[in-house]
């Protein structure tokens, strides 16, 4: 395993940042819920990192290729607008939200973005309510084999849980 340098949350002019995967999933209104809460209650700030998938056009087919980037680049703004306004509406203000577009695998892109901003402190992740499972993120990050490795911790908010709840537990 890497040997992981001590991160500066709690350092001078640092404040520790809650990261939430945003997407059009329902189990992402959880995680903000619970985000927004718990970084006014501590004095924190929400990340919201949306994934852009790859696409699976080849390089013969780059006009395609750049249409899907602008397309989805688009639905990016458009999710964070619409989260920002979510996490506004819980009393989290303008500037401690911040947001971040990367393409690639979603997990990796997860890992790469906390390595580089050593203020992130928490993953925020909403469980799917559906009975096949939790959702992809925390399958994959939460119960899989980076479970033991992540290198900050996951808090996982139950998609059963009313606003209100949520509110109290965070």
């Amino acid at each position: 395993m890497a040997t992981r340098r001590r991160r500066s949350l709690f350092d001078a002019g640092h404040r520790r940042k809650f990261l939430v995967v945003v997407d059009e999933t329902p189990e992402v209104e959880s995680a903000l819920t619970y985000a927004a809460h718990r970084a006014k209650r501590t004095g924190g700030s929400v990340k919201l990192l949306y994934v852009i998938a790859p696409s699976e056009m080849g390089g013969e087919w780059l006009g395609v290729q750049e249409v899907y980037l602008e397309e989805q680049q688009t639905k990016a703004k458009a999710v964070f607008r619409l989260a920002g306004r979510k996490l506004k509406s819980h009393g989290l203000e303008e500037g401690a939200i911040e947001d971040d577009v990367r393409q690639g695998n979603k997990s990796e892109q997860i890992l790469k973005l906390i390595e580089e901003d050593q203020d992130i402190g928490v993953l925020v992740l909403g469980a799917s309510v559906d009975p096949a499972g939790p959702g992809p993120l925390v399958s994959t990050l939460a119960t899989g084999k980076l479970a033991g490795n992540f290198p900050i911790p996951i808090t996982i908010v139950p998609g059963t849980l009313t606003a209100e709840e949520i509110e109290g537990l965070a």
